[in-house]
């Protein structure tokens, strides 16, 4: 865990996984604009990857992709890097979804279409709450 001096000095990393090059773009482009450290992949094999080569403070995900959902792939993550913090998105919401994320230890779960102010303070929330 960092302290805030740290933070602040060495902005967070998020890792945005998303099949949808629109999302990807305008996350990439808001957190960047941030000062944010980001990586973007378009499924979560790539992610997983990403995931083994450096260091990432907080994943976000897309829940319906091909090859790799993202339950399963917050499923896998939390195999190997169980303190991560994990914020899934979809745009199809359903009680049984909402549940599989809360079984899977997800920190939180949004729905698309998503207000990108409120999904940053979200994300600032979450990793705060990391930091305790």
């Amino acid at each position: 865990m960092q302290n805030r001096e740290q933070r602040v000095k060495d902005k967070p990393s998020i890792l945005v996984v998303d099949d949808e090059l629109l999302i990807r773009d305008l996350l990439y482009d808001f957190f960047s604009g941030q000062g944010w450290n980001i990586a973007v992949a378009e499924n979560g094999e790539k992610a997983l990857d990403i995931l083994h080569d450096r260091k990432i403070d907080i994943l976000l995900s897309d829940i319906k992709m091909p090859e790799m959902d993202g339950l399963a792939l917050s499923s896998r993550v939390k195999e190997t890097h169980p303190d991560l913090p994990v914020i899934l998105m979809t745009g199809y919401p359903s009680v049984d979804t909402a549940v599989s994320a809360l079984r899977n230890q997800v920190a939180d779960y949004i729905i698309k279409p998503f207000n990108i102010n409120q999904l940053h303070k979200l994300i600032e929330a979450k990793l705060t709450e990391q930091e305790a």
